[in-house]
């Protein structure tokens, strides 16, 4: 060949950044593979880089025979001897080829293979460079936008910003300079190795750890975080040292600290509790900034509910449920959150309920809740012993009790009438008040204590409306749920077939509204707030206002006697 390669292989290790041993491999795969390409891959060939020459050669080996039957793979004894005359039978004899011979489409080939080769090398390289650095921040300029992903120049390399992993309302432009979390190093990528991500809770725990000295000395630890991108966070933290304040070193002079990372962040809101070993006390620290009345704890379940007051309600829920939301995902429990007055109309309910069994009267309906027996199933299954001391006059009387209680239950009961159904207190209009939010989602939101099967709290809002739409849409049948089988009706307990005789209301409704706390079509009426409705069942507006209709038609009618 006319061009040296020795100082190829130098120039583009310097480029490129590649050792010089794995070019030669390349330039020896790339002549191999080209070889085989233009005299056959059934021929014995070896490419061999000659670094004196800086050339690639070629050698053909074929076996010493007596007789050749294969002139590609065996030679003669005598034309043997003429390239080597110590040659004997047997011996696998090397002879050089002339690669100059190969041609344009063999050198095509070899240019692929090499360009392969070394892009495999420089991924290699890039590979490990930056496989421990994940889980670090890093810094890079955006250049190039592809579906959406944005490709962020690094320097030597590039590395991708996937849409999932841009926080909500951010936009890019090229230019800018990025701050993302190495969330991962995928090496069978086709694209960019290095996946970054600006949405993972380690972002935030990295960029208090770069702003908190005391954090990164490992004084202060982030025991939890949760976070929602680009709206709020938590994070607990606690301190090895007592006289370190791990709120105050993580707040900074003058708030200087957290407004580093909040700035960063793009405004994401940052609440900083403190840890507790007392789980009650931490989730209590973990709903702030509202203010707690009383926490039930159900160990079990892993559960807490916590009761507020009617002012603070909406402040502990957040915006669609966001506070209570990164409290439970931040301390790892589940939690339900009930005003005072909701809590109140709660615990009334119940006790009224207990009272349907023969021989309850009010003060042990009372003692009973407070005990435990919340629910006419739990007195059905609680504990003899313990129930005849609640209940007093024996074990006799505890177990007459507990069959008028399974009785109770075998009848579809206990329905408590509508008249006795306690009313809460009608609250003024307020812009913080209960009627704006109740609960979490039912997805993050727990069981109450004490009453199993349900999942939220009873709407608290003020008395039945009496709710005007158009003919058109109420009578709107492409919203009804499937009627159900006439059958199947009575084999429902006894607060869904009231619901089953609510026109266009079927089992699919039924579902949903008892999942998230309306049990009963009462509390569906008392529902004044139809967005909320609509936002907690998963109806859409539309079907939240057909069924406030139906619900009303159906109920005047009963009270009438229609």
């Amino acid at each position: 060949m006319d061009i040296n390669l020795n100082h190829v292989i130098e120039q583009v290790g310097r480029d490129k950044g590649i050792s010089r041993e794995v070019l030669i491999e390349a330039l020896e795969a790339a002549m191999l593979t080209a070889a085989r390409k233009k005299f056959g891959s059934h021929r014995d060939i070896e490419a061999r880089f000659n670094p004196e020459l800086g050339e690639v050669e070629l050698f053909e080996f074929k076996t010493v025979v007596e007789t050749v039957q294969d002139a590609e793979r065996e030679i003669g004894v005598e034309e043997a001897h003429q390239i080597d005359a110590e040659a004997e039978v047997g011996d696998s004899l090397g002879v050089k080829m002339n690669s100059a011979a190969m041609g344009r489409i063999a050198a095509q080939t070899a240019k692929q293979v090499i360009i392969q080769r070394v892009r495999e090398a420089e991924r290699e390289m890039i590979f490990n460079e930056y496989k421990d650095r994940k889980g670090e921040i890093i810094t890079g300029i955006a250049r190039r936008f592809e579906r959406g992903n944005v490709i962020v120049d690094l320097g030597r390399t590039e590395a991708i910003l996937p849409v999932r992993e841009q926080t909500p309302r951010e936009s890019y432009r090229a230019g800018d300079r990025v701050v993302a979390y190495v969330k991962d190093i995928d090496k069978e990528a086709r694209g960019p190795l290095i996946i970054l991500s600006r949405t993972d809770v380690g972002l935030l725990l990295k960029l208090f750890e770069m702003e908190v000295p005391e954090i990164y000395e490992g004084i202060v630890r982030i025991v939890a975080a949760a976070r929602e991108p680009g709206a709020r966070s938590k994070i607990a933290v606690a301190s090895r040292d007592s006289d370190v304040d791990p709120i105050g070193a993580c707040v900074g002079m003058k708030g200087s600290r957290v407004q580093a990372v909040v700035q960063e962040l793009r405004g994401e809101k940052i609440d900083i509790v403190p840890y507790n070993e007392d789980p009650a006390k931490f989730v209590v620290s973990a709903i702030s900034p509202a203010e707690v009345s009383k926490v039930i704890i159900d160990e079990d379940t892993k559960t807490m509910e916590l009761i507020v007051p009617d002012d603070q309600l909406s402040l502990a829920i957040g915006r669609k449920g966001q506070n209570v939301r990164l409290a439970s995902q931040l301390t790892g429990w589940k939690i339900d959150i009930h005003s005072e007055s909701q809590m109140a109309v709660m615990v009334e309910r119940a006790i009224r309920l207990l009272m349907m069994v023969e021989g309850i009267r009010r003060p042990v309906a009372e003692q009973l809740y407070k005990l435990g027996f919340q629910t006419v199933r739990d007195i059905v299954e609680g504990d003899l012993k313990e129930l005849a001391l609640i209940i007093g006059g024996g074990q006799e009387a505890a177990r007459a009790i507990q069959e008028k209680a399974a009785e109770l239950l075998a009848a579809g009961g206990p329905v408590l009438p509508a008249e006795l159904e306690p009313q809460p207190p009608v609250a003024e209009p307020s812009l913080t008040g209960a009627s704006l939010a109740v609960a979490a989602p039912p997805s993050e939101t727990a069981t109450p204590v004490g009453a199993p099967g349900s999942t939220a709290p009873v709407p608290v809002s003020a008395a039945p409306l009496s709710i005007q739409f158009s003919p058109e849409e109420m009578e709107d049948e492409s919203l009804f749920d499937e009627p159900i089988a006439p059958s199947k009706i009575d084999s429902l307990p006894a607060e869904s077939q009231r619901f089953a005789q609510v026109k266009g209301i079927g089992l699919k409704t039924i579902d949903a509204l008892r999942r998230v706390g309306y049990r009963t079509v009462e509390d569906v009426e008392r529902e004044a707030d139809i967005d909320r409705l609509a936002e907690r069942a998963d109806l859409g507006l539309k079907r939240a206002r057909q069924i406030k209709h139906w619900v009303h038609v159906y109920l005047s009618s009963t009270r009438h006697g229609g």
